[in-house]
């Protein structure tokens, strides 16, 4: 994907994460599972035989669910048995854009920091101001071009 490709592809998802960034899902403390299928009056028996398992293994999907060890597969399953539709998503905490200019910042300032250390070094330091101008071109530069090294550590 280019650039340009990737920045379209950013601001459709954009589009998509504004609503879901709005809204606070807080989990229910026993799950989505029992909390929905309490709510709709259905036994686990109920639910074991919409969903074609054994009556034990709801209790144990329920509990998986609140401890993070279940599977897509499962929450889809269950979901389905109740008439719900099982939503996946990763929502970023700020919008994609302001993450990869805070990955660049952060990749910059380190690159600064070792070129004003040796500047020093050499009795040849830079001002502040002369600085934060080259932060800024090598966050511009860092952002214009491939974006796959932006996440390598070092």
């Amino acid at each position: 994907m280019n650039e340009d490709q990737a920045a379209l592809a950013r601001k459709q998802l954009e589009r998509r994460f504004a609503p879901l960034r709005e809204t606070s899902f807080a989990v229910p403390p026993r799950g989505w599972i029992k909390a929905i299928r309490e709510a709709l009056g259905m036994t686990v028996r109920q639910l074991a035989a919409r969903m074609g398992t054994s009556i034990s293994r709801i209790p144990v999907i329920e509990k998986a669910e609140v401890s993070g060890s279940t599977t897509i597969k499962t929450l889809r399953q269950a979901a389905e048995a109740m008439n719900c539709t099982f939503v996946y998503a990763f929502v970023p905490t700020k919008p994609l854009d302001d993450i990869l200019r805070d990955r660049a910042k952060q990749k910059a300032s380190k690159d600064i920091a070792r070129l004003d250390h040796t500047m020093r070094l050499e009795n040849q330091a830079l001002l502040k101001a002369d600085l934060d101008e080259e932060q800024r071109r090598m966050i511009e530069l860092i952002l214009s071009g491939s974006l796959r090294g932006l996440w390598d550590d070092e």
